[in-house]
């Protein structure tokens, strides 16, 4: 069995995925949008290119996402993506690009069950914890 994160949009996909990619060091092996596809009659023609499925691989682990109409958005909240990082110094370059025009929760530092934790809310609206 393997858990994978999926993650949900506003419209904003293809751009936080591009930005993942930059910063984890992973590949987008899909980017797929509403338009060619069976869902292109489901939504209005002004999402035709937001995205019905992303896949990010970094390492052996996924991050997934895509677009949700605005009528069928809802704010992510309850959960976390979590990134467990061993280097200091890549936890906390990690952790100021996620916060660069989003929200910090608890800043970044030591703690004690981690040389460094920190939570954030990029700005895409998703919430990390490194």
């Amino acid at each position: 069995m393997k858990l994978n994160t999926y993650l949900v949009f506003d419209g904003r996909c293809k751009e936080a995925f591009e930005f993942y990619q930059q910063l984890l060091g992973g590949k987008i092996e899909a980017m797929l949008p509403h338009a060619g596809t069976p869902a292109e009659g489901m939504v209005p023609p002004e999402w035709l290119d937001k995205i019905m499925h992303a896949r990010l691989a970094v390492g052996s682990n996924l991050l997934m996402g895509s677009d949700a109409p605005p009528d069928r958005f809802k704010k992510p909240h309850g959960f976390s993506v979590n990134i467990g990082i061993d280097d200091v110094a890549e936890a906390e370059r990690i952790f100021h690009a996620l916060a660069e025009s989003g929200t910090v929760g608890m800043p970044i530092g030591p703690t004690f069950w981690a040389t460094r934790f920190g939570m954030v809310t990029d700005r895409f609206g998703i919430p990390w914890m490194i």
